[in-house]
């Protein structure tokens, strides 16, 4: 980013990062069927004191002792709806949890198994980073910029948005917001008149939603936090209407054109549908675009006997090829398109921590301070209030 050392952001982030306690043999080396008869047995122990949320992307011996599964903003929400629960265990990565924090109570403690499972897309907008940046294209633009974080981001950038008049989104609303952030400009207009929005961190998230909104390509621009100025001109920050971070989903990357081309040349008719994450020409070749929530409604009510390829994360995907009968579905690629940090959550993880709440000992706790707790919330029900839904409710 900028002008500040690259090498002291990274030494930062790793000062910052959580520690994961290496387990001990009890649970390296114990069978997955004892692993499993051991959380059966702390979930009787702990009854309605704990829940368990099961991202999508999580595996399947996981997902098998979640209470809701869902996207990570539906879990955080159907995490602050559990008023009752002491404990709060989330089967997803590092941002999922502090979010999840954010919107429980004080009294609540929020768990992630394994602390180090993260999200790469979410690290890739450094905080650090984001402020340099930041600063310099205000530097060159009279455009007000109106920040817009996906919400696989982290609670620091979340909290930057809420207070720089910023919204969150998520990959099902984010044309709802950029139409809130872009009300009333004319995309013919001059890029300094009327206002900007810097999208962050996945850039293709970005680019598919404002181009299917009608914003061609030219009215963009990637800004890569390694570069001064985010390696753009003053004339290219001043003509973007939409900046792009330089950021990406390193599972929805792994999908090419040339794996939809091969899908067209079966001689089964298969419907395409990938995620937003994808790539901009992924995107442009698919039949269908959406979310995960988008991806699992439209082909579980897809007509029977239909075929489809889908494009997102490999255990989603194997999980509707089991619970779908009445139609063919396969990934979009032969190869395994995995989350390597999702999958760090296993039963290993999951029978340590659960047995260590049985002795009242709380392990792999995630706090969001609370000063970015509330600007986080801001930039939240910034997004909320524009859909048919509460706002997220203050600690």
């Amino acid at each position: 980013m900028g002008t500040r050392p690259r090498i002291l952001t990274e030494f930062s982030r790793i000062l910052h990062m959580p520690t994961q306690l290496p387990l001990s043999t009890e649970y390296t080396e114990a069978p997955d069927d004892e692993l499993a008869g051991r959380i059966r047995a702390t979930r009787e122990k702990l009854g309605a004191r704990v829940v368990l949320l099961g991202h999508h992307y999580q595996r399947d011996d996981v997902i098998a002792f979640a209470d809701f599964t869902g996207d990570s903003l539906k879990l955080a929400k159907i995490a602050a709806e559990q008023t009752d629960a002491d404990y709060i265990v989330f089967c997803g990565v590092h941002f999922m949890a502090e979010t999840a924090d954010i919107l429980t109570s004080d009294r609540q403690k929020v768990i992630l198994p394994d602390l180090k499972a993260g999200c790469s897309m979410a690290d890739m907008a450094d905080i650090d980073d984001l402020e340099g940046i930041w600063d310099e294209l205000q530097q060159h633009t009279n455009a007000p910029i109106v920040p817009i974080t996906y919400v696989n981001s982290t609670a620091a950038i979340k909290a930057f948005v809420g207070r720089n008049d910023g919204a969150c989104c998520t990959s099902s609303n984010a044309k709802l917001v950029l139409e809130w952030a872009l009300e009333g400009v004319d995309p013919d207009s001059p890029s300094d008149a009327g206002r900007k929005v810097l999208f962050l961190p996945d850039q293709h998230l970005g680019r598919n939603t404002a181009y299917a909104m009608g914003w061609p390509l030219e009215r963009m621009a990637v800004v890569d936090p390694e570069l001064p100025n985010g390696g753009l001109t003053p004339e290219q920050i001043r003509d973007a209407r939409v900046l792009l971070w330089k950021g990406h989903c390193s599972v929805h990357m792994l999908y090419t054109p040339e794996q939809v081309h091969a899908i067209r040349k079966l001689p089964e008719q298969y419907n395409v549908i990938v995620h937003p994450e994808c790539q901009w020409e992924v995107c442009q070749l698919a039949d269908y675009v959406g979310s995960t929530e988008y991806i699992i409604k439209t082909v579980t009510e897809a007509e029977p006997g239909t075929h489809w390829a889908i494009g997102t994360e490999v255990h989603l995907v194997d999980r509707l090829t089991k619970t779908i009968a009445d139609k063919k579905v396969r990934a979009l690629s032969n190869f395994q398109c995995l989350c390597t940090t999702m999958y760090r959550i296993d039963l290993r993880h999951l029978c340590w921590v659960l047995e260590n709440l049985v002795e009242d000992n709380v392990v792999n706790q995630i706090v969001v301070d609370e000063e970015t707790a509330r600007w986080s919330r801001v930039a939240l029900n910034r997004m909320l209030e524009l859909i048919p839904t509460q706002p997220v409710s203050a600690r």
